[in-house]
């Protein structure tokens, strides 16, 4: 796996990197080519503890999580802890549908095999509702301001300048961001 180790508001030290790359070789087994993987960290520091990004980056899908924490270094072993519940979760997903993996070539880029099976967390993840929503056209400031109301942390609308389906969301640092589909709508 290639790292990419990058700090904001911090100095990432040698011996930063080496305990980083170090935690994260622990996920090269989960990888067939681990040579075409790249591995990216944010290390960034607060006045009081630390957040933790990590993508992973791979040609069938990436991965990432994010972790904050007083202590850096257990905001990246719970980061590494949660990437490999992700893929756990993805296998038992995979191996529950057929369709699942479909088209994805996740089989050319991760070692299944290498994963331990967890039935309780394949329990937990059914799909315990389904919501069948109009996508009315509005701008992203109606689309916002139904968010707020609604007192949901996201809000799925057809933008009327395009007419693509966008995602308004709240982010964890303050402010808003938005998600916009590439394809169009077909009419």
């Amino acid at each position: 796996m290639k790292y990419q180790i990058v700090g904001k508001n911090v100095t990432v030290t040698d011996s930063i990197r080496a305990d980083i790359e170090k935690k994260l070789g622990r996920m090269d087994k989960y990888f067939v080519d681990d040579d075409n993987v790249l591995c990216r960290a944010v290390v960034v520091a607060y006045n009081v503890g630390a957040k933790v990004e990590i993508t992973i980056f791979t040609k069938a899908m990436d991965f990432r999580t994010e972790v904050r924490d007083n202590d850096l270094y257990a905001a990246v072993d719970h980061a590494i802890d949660k990437l490999e519940d992700q893929m756990r979760r993805l296998k038992t997903r995979m191996n529950r549908s057929k369709d699942a993996g479909k088209g994805l070539g996740l089989g050319k880029t991760l070692a299944f095999q290498n994963f331990q099976e967890e039935e309780e967390a394949a329990e937990a993840e059914e799909v315990v509702r389904t919501k069948s929503i109009y996508l009315e056209p509005m701008t992203l400031d109606e689309a916002i301001t139904r968010m707020d109301a609604l007192g949901h942390s996201f809000f799925l609308y057809l933008d009327i300048d395009d007419d693509r389906v966008s995602v308004a969301y709240k982010r964890v640092d303050g402010g808003y961001g938005v998600i916009e589909a590439e394809n169009e709508l077909k009419k």
